[in-house]
């Protein structure tokens, strides 16, 4: 097999490279080009994965400082109403408030889950595809 002499660039001229030599060129331009996509976007996915894990450990540092929060906001209630009433009384009347923010907090979970249709147009594609295949 020959080589073909070197171009004015210092590189094989293609003028003179045969068909098979082309298609070999083009087909390893064409895996480094794949690979260094694949590369560019793991790197990439790394970065995200790093910040999405950033932003989830703060809303959860978020979510334990309300919850501290509400906690000391339903004892200040608690020991407010106990100078007017019975400690007893008091604490029970902050326990029915909380009852009702979850029953309503249910009702509306419950609402909002009910109106999802898990994969509605999947199932329907899904269900045309053998009519397609019969050319229906």
């Amino acid at each position: 097999m020959s080589t073909s002499p070197p171009s004015a660039s210092g590189g094989p001229d293609k003028t003179q490279a045969s068909v098979g030599q082309l298609l070999a060129d083009a087909s390893r331009n064409f895996s480094l080009l794949m690979r260094q996509e694949v590369d560019l976007a793991k790197a990439e996915l790394r970065e995200e994965a790093r910040t999405f894990g950033t932003g989830a450990g703060l809303f959860a540092a978020a979510a334990l400082a309300a919850l501290l929060a509400l906690l000391f906001v339903s004892h200040a209630l608690w020991w407010g109403l106990s100078n007017v009433m019975d400690q007893g009384w008091a604490a029970l009347i902050v326990a029915v408030l909380w009852a009702l923010v979850c029953g309503v907090l249910a009702s509306r979970a419950r609402t909002q889950l009910r109106r999802i249709r898990t994969l509605a147009r999947t199932k329907r594609t899904a269900q045309e595809i053998p009519d397609a295949v019969r050319g229906r």
